[in-house]
């Protein structure tokens, strides 16, 4: 079977480095195509041996680049052609159906209520997206939220299959010597008890509620912040003007592994932790070489997301595989599993005084004696989500859907 990846760009992100990710464990042949923006992470899907082609799209209306998709797609003989993000969707669904395959696959990593990518969400928006999405045959959601939401928008339930997002859980593993070096690196004391938080840094993630939540909390609380984005100047700010500003730490853009140029945490559905996925965006960060993930989560005691509107929530899935408590105002992710498997994790109202309370209760906890990963971080096992990513090719080649509730 041979598969063509369409997707915006491959600067830092959730999306981008899921694809790295999957692609690594898809029993398929693939290529990439990336319509802008072939960042680190392209250049770590070509040193994993899959190719990467940038179309070199000028932007959101370069009507230009779609008969050079066409070709494209007409060249590589492909049997799937398989979308990632809203402007891929749109432009790659066009372009495969022009080029004569029909089984066309979405994946919509990053849909809200309220916001799409990470930007509110019109009636044009949306009149636009389900337009194209007619032209495909599946439309993955990366959860049932996610899934739920797509339905009330018009597409129908048989169109729609649920495919988690996954992980490499053996890449989280808690590694003491790991978390020691990390905070050596970042300047971190030993017994400081320090309050993570991972992904863009952009209004909607609301770290802004973790500064202030600090700020209430005594002074050995750090708070240690993993990404890069249009908000980062603002939360300095807001550190300064708390008092905190010494106790919080900006580590920037990262890697899921050592030895990748660029990265990015990645872990959010609505860009990772990088800049934007239009033109790249700076990693910013305090000038420290760059550690990556599993390292910095090592180095947290707890991991919070006072985002309030999530399509997966990815990062808290790779907190629980480092061993760490994780505090969520959203995370499909977790609410998705048995009630009796969601240890190590607690809802906690986006509010600054309510995560406070929480934060202040696990420090007085103090660390648990051993740091392992819960055993519902299975359910998220990336070889589980790319053999059902690989029914979803099958179906897709197979002609029309039968209808599929994806709850």
């Amino acid at each position: 079977m041979r598969v063509l990846h369409v997707i915006t760009g491959l600067g830092m992100g959730g999306a981008e480095q899921q694809l790295r990710l999957l692609l690594r464990h898809v029993p398929a042949t693939c290529d990439v195509l990336t319509l802008t923006n072939a960042g680190s992470v392209a250049r770590g899907i070509t040193a994993d041996g899959t190719r990467v082609t940038d179309l070199g799209m000028a932007g959101n209306r370069d009507v230009t680049a779609l008969p050079r998709l066409v070709r494209q797609i007409r060249a590589g003989r492909y049997d799937v052609v398989h979308t990632h993000l809203y402007r891929a969707c749109l432009y790659g669904r066009i372009a495969a159906r022009a080029a004569g395959v029909r089984a066309v696959v979405a994946t919509e990593h990053s849909l809200g209520d309220s916001q799409m990518e990470g930007r509110p969400l019109t009636p044009g928006v949306r009149a636009l997206y389900l337009a194209g999405e007619r032209l495909g045959r599946v439309t993955v959601a990366v959860s049932p939220a996610v899934g739920a939401r797509l339905h009330r928008w018009g597409v129908p339930w048989q169109r729609i299959r649920v495919v988690p997002n996954g992980i490499d859980a053996a890449r989280f593993r808690f590694d003491p010597a790991a978390r020691a070096a990390a905070r050596a690196q970042l300047g971190l004391p030993e017994d400081a008890f320090v309050v993570g938080g991972v992904g863009r840094l952009t209004e909607g993630k609301r770290f802004d509620v973790l500064l202030r939540a600090a700020a209430q909390l005594p002074s050995d609380v750090r708070v240690l912040l993993v990404g890069a984005g249009p908000q980062e100047a603002g939360l300095r700010r807001l550190a300064a003007r708390l008092g905190i500003a010494d106790r919080v730490r900006f580590a920037g853009e990262t890697t899921h592994e050592d030895g990748v140029d660029g990265g990015g945490a990645g872990s959010d559905e609505s860009g990772g932790s990088g800049g934007s996925r239009e033109g790249g965006g700076s990693g910013g960060g305090d000038g420290w070489a760059a550690a990556h993930l599993p390292s910095l989560l090592a180095a947290m005691d707890t991991l919070a997301s006072p985002s309030p509107e999530e399509a997966f929530g990815l990062a808290l899935v790779e907190g629980l595989a480092s061993g760490l408590p994780v505090l969520y105002a959203s995370c499909p992710a977790i609410e998705g599993l048995p009630r009796g498997e969601r240890t190590n994790s607690a809802y906690c109202e986006s509010d600054p005084d309510a995560f406070a309370q929480v934060l202040y209760g696990l420090r007085q906890a103090g660390p648990p004696p051993h740091r392992t990963a819960p055993a519902a971080v299975r359910h998220y096992d990336i070889t589980r989500s790319a053999g059902r990513l690989m029914d979803v090719y099958a179906s897709a080649l197979s002609g029309p859907n039968q209808e599929v509730n994806p709850r």
